[in-house]
């Protein structure tokens, strides 16, 4: 299973760059080009610019834990899925990586071995 989550967070992140790119440049595309906003705005875009590089970075690092500590790596990826669920929504552009960081944080905290028995800091 922390194969599974650490691969499941791997593949989020790397899509969730393209949708953290797009994001990202989509606000200041409306910043610098007011009449771009006219095809949507986005709420919260000092939000959507944080969440568009800590989201995918998240699911990334929590991919890359899964293996050794399957909590906090299961944790990060379960927050890069919120991050992406709040700044943009569940669309077609968003479905995949919030649903492969939610599965992978859920293996990941599901997994049935034991982290090792080393202190967390």
């Amino acid at each position: 299973m922390r194969n599974a989550a650490g691969v499941l967070g791997l593949i989020a992140g790397f899509i969730g760059i393209f949708v953290g790119l797009f994001g990202f440049g989509w606000v200041e595309l409306t910043r610098e080009v007011p009449e771009a906003g006219q095809l949507g705005l986005f709420e919260n875009p000092g939000f959507v610019q944080f969440a568009s590089f800590i989201a995918p970075l998240l699911c990334i690092a929590g991919g890359a834990m899964a293996k050794s500590r399957a909590l906090w790596g299961g944790i990060a990826m379960l927050l890069g899925a919120a991050a992406f669920y709040f700044a943009f929504g569940f669309n077609v552009a968003t479905m995949f990586p919030i649903g492969f960081a939610g599965l992978g944080g859920l293996l990941a905290i599901a997994a049935g071995k034991p982290d090792e028995e080393k202190a967390h800091f």
